[in-house]
C-alpha cells in the first residue's frame, strides 16, 4: 500500500512539473518573440538626447529661412503651401516604439491603432511653432501621412490638441489606397492648386516618387546624391533612427524575413 501511495505521489509531482513548464512556455509565447532590443538605442536617442532636440530645432529654423526667402519673392497669385509628413516629422511616437521593445512585440495594426486613437503623441521640438508661423503668413499647411482612414480622427485630435494649425479634411490627407503607400498622388493634388514651397519628412519617400523606386541601400544612396541640391532648399529631413524605408532596404523589403534573418542582414550591412 505504501509503495502505491509513493508511486501516485511521484506521478502527481511529475504532472505538476509538466503543468508548470507548460505555463512558463505559454507565458513566453504570450509575451512575444520580436527581437527588437537592437532598437533601444535609437529610441533612447529620440527620447533622451539633447542632440535630437537640437537637430529638430535646426531643421525648423532652416525651414523658416527657406520660407522667409520665398515670401520676399512675389511669384504670381497662386497661394503658397507647405507639405509635411506626420510621424517622426511633427509627431513623436517614440513612446509606442518603447512599448514594443519592452513587450517584445513587432509593429502591428491593432496596437498602432490603439496608440493613434489615444492621441498621446507629443510634438517634435519646433514643429508647432514653425507651422503656426507659416499659417499666420498665409501659407497653407498640408499634412500628408500614410496613417489610414480608420486612424484619421485620432490623428486630427492629436494634432489639434497640440496646437497644430488648420487641421481639417482638406489639409489632413491620410492613405486611402489599399494597394499603394505612395504619397505622390496626394502631393500632386496639392501642387495642382498651390505652389509648394517646401516638403518636410523623416523618410526619403516623403519627398518624391523618385525615391520610392530605389529599393536597395545603394540605390537610395545614389538617388540621394543625385538630388543633393534639393536638400535644405526644397526638402528638409527630420532625424528618425527608429524605423523607416532605410531599414526596409536592408531587409530587401522582405516582410516575411525571420528575426534571425533580419539580424543577419543588419550585421552583413555593417562596415568595419
Amino acid at each position: 500500500m505504501k509503495m502505491i501511495i509513493l508511486a501516485r505521489a511521484r506521478i502527481w509531482a511529475m504532472a505538476l512539473l509538466v503543468i508548470s513548464l507548460s505555463a512558463i512556455g505559454t507565458a513566453t509565447i504570450a509575451q512575444g518573440t520580436a527581437d527588437d532590443e537592437y532598437e533601444a538605442g535609437a529610441v533612447l536617442w529620440m527620447q533622451a538626447s539633447g542632440e535630437r532636440a537640437a537637430l529638430s530645432y535646426q531643421a525648423f529654423a532652416l525651414a523658416r529661412m527657406v520660407l522667409d526667402r520665398d515670401l520676399r519673392t512675389a511669384r504670381g497669385k497662386v497661394r503658397r503651401a507647405l507639405i509635411v509628413d506626420i510621424d517622426e516629422t511633427i509627431l513623436d511616437n517614440s513612446r509606442y516604439q518603447a512599448w514594443l521593445i519592452k513587450n517584445h512585440q513587432n509593429f502591428n495594426d491593432q496596437t498602432w491603432l490603439d496608440w493613434v486613437n489615444r492621441s498621446e503623441a507629443s510634438a517634435i521640438p519646433g514643429a508647432v511653432e514653425f507651422l503656426t508661423y507659416a499659417n499666420v503668413r498665409g501659407v497653407r499647411v498640408f499634412y500628408i501621412t500614410n496613417r489610414k482612414a480608420a486612424e484619421k480622427d485620432g490623428t486630427a485630435a492629436n494634432l489639434r490638441k497640440l496646437g497644430f494649425p488648420n487641421v481639417n479634411d482638406e489639409t489632413l490627407l491620410v492613405r486611402t489606397d489599399t494597394k499603394s503607400s505612395s504619397k505622390e498622388p496626394r502631393r500632386q493634388s496639392v501642387s495642382a492648386k498651390y505652389r509648394v514651397v517646401l516638403l518636410m519628412g523623416d523618410n526619403l519617400n516623403d519627398f518624391s516618387d523618385v525615391f520610392e523606386k530605389a529599393r536597395t541601400v545603394m540605390a537610395r544612396m545614389s538617388i540621394t546624391d543625385q538630388n543633393k541640391a534639393k536638400f535644405g532648399t526644397r526638402f528638409i529631413v527630420l532625424p528618425n533612427p527608429m524605423y523607416g524605408d532605410w531599414e526596409s532596404a536592408i531587409y530587401d523589403y522582405n516582410l516575411k524575413l525571420s528575426e534571425e534573418g533580419k539580424a543577419a542582414k543588419r550585421k552583413a550591412t555593417l562596415k568595419d
